[in-house]
């Protein structure tokens, strides 16, 4: 179930007040206007020097506030994606949810074995064609980071398999702008050329500036080629609390705050108008067990924070959802990738990614993909509200019933009974007894059975001929470069 652009307000999770808001997006004004960041990209740098943009005596940029407010009204605040096929399949803004895996698992749990092993290119296959599957399932990221690849060929790679094995969007990671512009190339490929690509972006590009208040010159090319080009980015700084940002939520989303507005900036000077994503991955330095934890209470919080800075701004957000810090698909990972996802849902966090994630985002499982994937539907359905009419509320059945008859054999029992009941795929719902005699499978034992189904049995469309050999001869002139 796709979410309308104008999804509702009501109900809506909310941990700032407005003055909040305001002092935030104040506070983070005066680090780039008083405190500033080094860019270490010559031509970035060079344009925000001829902008307005001044230099300090340690190679800090100070940025002027015109150039914030400029750019918050050139950036726009709907973001539309489309699939392989073309097809409208996200509107990234408001307070529309939609919801991927995350990208670059260096471990992954087998899904046969069990074994925790390291990941591999078939892994990026896998779960891309599981997830084609997933309804709930909005878009796609490679999960794994395939070891048995040249590291320099990973990404490009990854990029060919997630093509090949889905047609849903994707959300890609580069590592620099030559293996990013390959392909920007296959997508136009894809679309029949630049300009149709611009007007139906295939992927989405996640960038990050290194906190605190540093910006490498790879994420600039990266961000300054997604400009050109029409193709979204993302620019999410990931400040650690405690250790490479301020300790302090309220700090630590200042901080955040600041380096992406930063990107924002740059991004819309070198092409007013191309679509952007404003995040944070605010991660928290555990300062007992010197653990970055991916799902900590004080993340939580700066994240639900980021997200309403987005919205307050007016720009698209990247966010996050079913992760978890155990190490296993075990009871502390329910609890943490529900309270994760359904924060990101209450929220309205547009582009909410990792999902499968486990041991602080180092694992992933795709029993657990499935399981959250489950969750998704199920809440879709909650905050999805209900529907009131003189027919839904039943005043006419109730009299036909009258006291002491059932509903059972009613009209309207029959009218309602296929829509109003939300039916779960491997959640339980039957006696101990039926349990019993189907195995009795827990959550994750069920979750592991849909998966191999799904695998054994979903079939993806064939990429176009003329795309696949394109795709596999710039792969292929590609790699040998590097």
């Amino acid at each position: 179930m796709k979410e309308l652009r104008n999804a509702s307000q009501v109900g809506r999770l909310s941990f700032l007040t407005e003055e909040n808001k305001r002092d935030i997006y104040l506070s983070a004004l005066d680090v780039l206007t008083k405190i500033g960041m080094k860019v270490h990209h010559a031509d970035a740098k060079a344009m925000l020097l001829e902008a307005g943009c001044t230099l300090t005596p340690e190679d800090r940029l100070l940025m002027p506030r015109h150039l914030v407010e400029q750019a918050r009204l050139s950036v726009p605040s709907v973001v539309d994606v489309y699939d392989r096929n073309g097809d409208l399949a996200m509107e990234l803004g408001g307070y529309n949810s939609y919801f991927g895996t995350g990208s670059d698992l260096m471990s992954t749990y087998d899904l046969d074995t069990g074994e925790h092993r390291p990941s591999t290119l078939e892994d990026v296959r896998r779960a891309a064609r599981l997830c084609d599957a997933l309804p709930h399932m909005d878009f796609i990221m490679s999960s794994a980071h395939p070891t048995d690849q040249d590291p320099h060929h990973s990404y490009l790679l990854s990029f060919q398999a997630m093509m090949e094995n889905s047609t849903k969007p994707l959300v890609m990671t580069a590592e620099n702008e030559g293996d990013l512009a390959v392909m920007v190339e296959i997508a136009r490929e894809l679309r029949g050329g630049a300009e149709a690509l611009r007007q139906k972006p295939y992927f989405v590009v996640y960038n990050e500036p290194i906190s605190p208040l540093e910006h490498p010159a790879e994420s600039i090319a990266k961000l300054l080629l997604c400009a050109e080009t029409g193709v979204p980015s993302i620019y999410s700084p990931a400040p650690l609390a405690g250790a490479t940002a301020p300790i302090t939520v309220a700090g630590h989303t200042v901080q955040g705050v600041a380096e992406s507005l930063f990107g924002l900036v740059i991004h819309q000077l070198h092409r007013p108008g191309a679509p952007f994503l404003f995040g944070i991955g605010p991660a928290v330095l555990d300062l007992v067990t010197a653990q970055s934890s991916y799902n900590a209470l004080e993340y939580l919080m700066t994240y639900m924070c980021a997200v309403e800075m987005a919205k307050w701004l007016d720009i698209p957000n990247w966010g996050y959802a079913g992760t978890t810090d155990s190490h296993v698909v075990d009871a502390q990972s329910g609890m943490e990738t529900s309270e994760v996802t359904f924060l990101a849902m209450q929220a309205g966090s547009n582009l909410s990614h990792d999902v499968g994630y486990l041991d602080f985002g180092l694992t992933g499982a795709l029993e657990q993909i499935v399981i959250v994937d489950e969750f998704i539907a199920m809440n879709r359905r909650l905050l999805g509200g209900i529907e009131v009419n003189r027919d839904t509320l039943a005043v006419e059945a109730i009299a036909e019933t009258g006291p002491g008859g059932h509903f059972m054999t009613s009209d309207h029992t029959y009218r309602y009974m296929r829509d109003v009941q939300w039916r779960p795929t491997i959640l339980n719902r039957k006696g101990r007894e039926k349990w019993e005699a189907e195995g009795s499978l827990d959550l994750a034992a069920k979750a592991r059975r849909k998966a191999r189904h799904i695998l054994e049995t979903h079939e993806v469309p064939a990429l176009a001929t003329a795309v696949a050999a394109k795709l596999e001869s710039l792969v292929t002139a590609f790699l040998p470069t590097l």
